[in-house]
């Protein structure tokens, strides 16, 4: 595994945790109360770089189970399988440890699935991480995947785009209200709004956001697998 060390901790990355709790992890306001030092960081290791994730408590079943699949190397070798520039970057699905090269993964419907969390100021803001959902299982109503999660990508949104957006997206039986910090870090970093109501946001990447765009420039198939595999290794930092 080229330049994935599982034994490997670079400098950059235990200094970009501690500026993140000096910081307060850039989290949405009325959450930076909460120590930060209380929220789990996971380091994600890729042939591009080194990304890391801050997981939400407002989300613990989530949560939970992406720890546990950290803790027991389950996300090892793990594929970042789909890339969609502007859009996200899924991985996670347990198939693409051992895929071959070229096959379209992610494909797999959840037919437990975990509730749909929406936690009012937890957006789909760039860098945010989200679970893909669970499928269309009679019965079971909108949930999230147990495995399969995305990275959020997109660009702006300024003006009243969001109040628009808003509108489309209780229209579509997925209300969600903005706070003036949701707007502004819309505006200010990007992201995928008309998401918002729809799928569990449970982390954010608080330090290697240029790794997810070097993520996102990879030449892809037809079905937005990178022709060269993405594989991660993931370790638990606090």
């Amino acid at each position: 595994m080229p330049n994935v060390s599982k034994s490997a901790e670079p400098r950059h990355v235990r200094l970009a945790v501690l500026l993140t709790f000096l910081i307060g992890l850039g989290l949405p306001a009325g959450m930076q109360a909460q120590a930060p030092a209380t929220r789990p960081m996971v380091e994600v290791r890729t042939r591009l770089g080194t990304m890391v994730v801050a997981l939400y408590n407002e989300t613990p079943e989530l949560r939970d189970r992406f720890m546990a699949r950290v803790k027991a190397g389950e996300m090892d070798s793990l594929l970042l399988h789909r890339v969609v520039p502007g859009f996200a970057v899924e991985g996670g699905d347990p198939a693409s440890r051992h895929a071959a090269a070229g096959v379209a993964l992610g494909q797999d419907q959840d037919t437990i699935g975990l509730p749909l969390t929406v936690v009012p100021g937890l957006i789909h803001r760039k860098g945010a991480l989200a679970a893909a959902p669970a499928g269309d299982t009679p019965g079971l109503g909108r949930r999230s995947h147990r495995d399969r999660f995305f990275f959020v990508l997109g660009g702006p949104y300024v003006g009243d785009e969001l109040d628009r957006i808003a509108t489309r997206n209780a229209a579509l039986g997925s209300p969600f209200a903005y706070s003036t910090e949701d707007r502004r870090t819309y505006a200010a970093e990007g992201g995928q709004p008309r998401l918002d109501g729809s799928y569990t946001v449970f982390g954010q990447i608080v330090s290697g956001i240029d790794v997810l765009d070097a993520i996102a420039k990879e030449p892809c198939n037809t079905w937005d697998r990178p022709m060269e595999d993405i594989p991660m290794y993931m370790r638990i930092l606090q």
